[in-house]
């Protein structure tokens, strides 16, 4: 406990020395995250303002470069224009053209996939081709989040719990790269994310029964 406390004491003390594109970045993706619970199309604006902050954070601030990191936000940038277009598409009786339910088998076989490959393929990348010296936890980091966008922009529960995943593996890697603020951020997306995949396991229950019923 009282390592605990010198931690969040050091953090305190460190605050007002941190960049002011970490605050903003950090502010803006809990504002998304929040957004996502609540299945509000603005998780993609705010969070394309935090995660091209991060971008810059990751290639031109940390040392060595968090190479795979600052390319998934390219790719999250991408995904949230893809997702901002789904999430506000209508169908003929002007209802979500994308609800909120559960993956199907072959969506979780091709999630998997993606997840388990991409992880192998950027942490051997950044073992082989780069100077980082985290190759398997920013690939892990990397490919999981890449499933859960994918599965996010499609209203798919499942983006939770990649998100989980994600989150556990960021936590230790960023205080190790000396982003406290981020390790925070990111401890706050781990409890978010796991009420998150509780509050959409719910709304995919009501949608199901609605369309049974």
């Amino acid at each position: 406990m009282e390592s605990l406390w010198e931690w969040f004491q050091l953090i305190k003390t460190q605050a007002q020395y941190l960049r002011w594109e970490e605050w903003v970045s950090t502010i803006t993706q809990i504002a998304s995250v929040a957004y996502a619970r609540k299945n509000n199309y603005l998780v993609y604006p705010t969070g394309m303002i935090g995660v091209g902050l991060a971008f810059w954070l990751y290639l031109f601030v940390a040392s060595p470069p968090l190479y795979a990191d600052a390319l998934l936000n390219v790719y999250y940038f991408i995904m949230s224009m893809i997702g901002w277009y789904n999430w506000t598409q209508k169908d003929d009786h002007q209802s979500n053209a994308y609800v909120i339910r559960n993956c199907t088998r072959p969506e979780w076989i091709s999630g998997g996939r993606v997840f388990v490959i991409s992880w192998l393929i950027i942490s051997l990348i950044l073992h082989f081709l780069t100077d980082s010296n985290t190759p398997v936890m920013d690939g892990l980091v990397t490919g999981s989040a890449i499933t859960a966008m994918w599965w996010m922009a499609l209203r798919r529960v499942e983006n939770w719990y990649m998100w989980i995943i994600s989150n556990l593996a960021a936590i230790p890697l960023n205080l190790y790269k000396g982003f406290d603020l981020f390790a925070i951020m990111y401890v706050l997306f781990l409890y978010m994310s796991w009420n998150g995949a509780k509050e959409w396991n719910h709304l995919a229950a009501a949608s199901k029964q609605k369309t049974d019923g």
